[in-house]
């Protein structure tokens, strides 16, 4: 006899790039969704040819196909929160706007991939303004590091204050809530703030994790925290619990050496077995 199904499972999807070397973009997002217990799916929106030494091409995916992939997955599956990470082109980023639209995904993490941490740049200038205007207000936070988050005020950011500074002008150009990550400024100590419209700076510190595997450190935070979303925290507890999940990565695969280059975390160092929901 059949059982009938009472139970289903928290579900991610990812909006990203392909890294051909597994420890970044869509490939990374998917070792994350499933070592926290989510179920994760993927519409792909470009195909990059990359090791750990940096990227070598990247590929388009067309925009009618992407779109097909995102309703193909919402309209049977179903979504409980998006991470959106490589948009390469303009075209690109308002067909992944036009998605979250019609299908009113309201859990949303949008990590602005702009420079691969081999130096490389991922996105043309044209869609920087376009996932501006046209993402930012979608997305329930969105995830810079340091390098991305000067691109887009235009200005370095050298200190906390610096930070703080880009964080306000990221709100007011339409963000709702702001991660501006510090692991790129000098010191021992990490430093992130969470900036949320109408709230208070809050800061998250920690020592500095030795290691020179690095690559695809902001893939797998923001996959994390749509991960904790989509298991149902707020966005503040959803932030703690996925940089303590990236640290542990973090710190398991320091000592191991993959590629010649920056290589990936340890994804798998505290896997949760797949959560279950009632079925609604």
């Amino acid at each position: 006899m059949n059982i009938v199904p009472a139970f289903r499972y928290p579900r991610v999807l990812s909006i990203a790039g392909s890294d051909s070397g597994g420890g970044a973009g869509i490939q990374a997002d998917l070792k994350t969704f499933t070592a926290l217990g989510c179920f994760g799916m993927t519409a792909i929106t470009a195909l990059t040819a990359q090791n750990t030494l940096g990227v070598r091409a990247i590929h388009g995916v067309p925009a009618q196909f992407l779109t097909d992939q995102i309703d193909a997955v919402v309209e049977d599956i179903g979504v409980d929160a998006v991470k959106i990470g490589m948009l390469h082109s303009a075209d690109t980023v308002r067909t992944v706007a036009a998605a979250l639209r019609r299908h009113g995904i309201a859990k949303v993490v949008l990590d602005p991939v702009m420079i691969a941490t081999s130096g490389a740049k991922l996105i043309d200038d044209a869609a920087i303004e376009v996932l501006v205007r046209e993402l930012f207000p979608l997305a329930t936070v969105v995830t810079p590091n340091l390098d991305e988050a000067a691109l887009l005020v235009g200005q370095p950011l050298r200190t906390e204050a610096d930070m703080e500074a880009a964080a306000r002008r990221l709100l007011e150009r339409g963000a709702n809530a702001v991660l501006v990550k510090g692991g790129h400024l000098e010191g021992e100590t990490v430093s992130d703030l969470l900036l949320a419209r109408g709230g208070q700076p809050l800061w998250m510190r920690a020592p500095r994790i030795a290691s020179g595997n690095t690559h695809g450190t902001g893939c797998t935070l923001s996959s994390a925290i749509a991960s904790q979303l989509a298991l149902g925290l707020d966005l503040e507890a959803a932030v703690r619990c996925a940089r303590d999940y990236i640290r542990g990565a973090l710190q398991a695969g320091a000592d191991v050496r993959t590629g010649a280059g920056s290589g990936p975390l340890n994804h798998a160092h505290a896997p949760q077995a797949m959560q279950k929901r009632p079925l609604a």
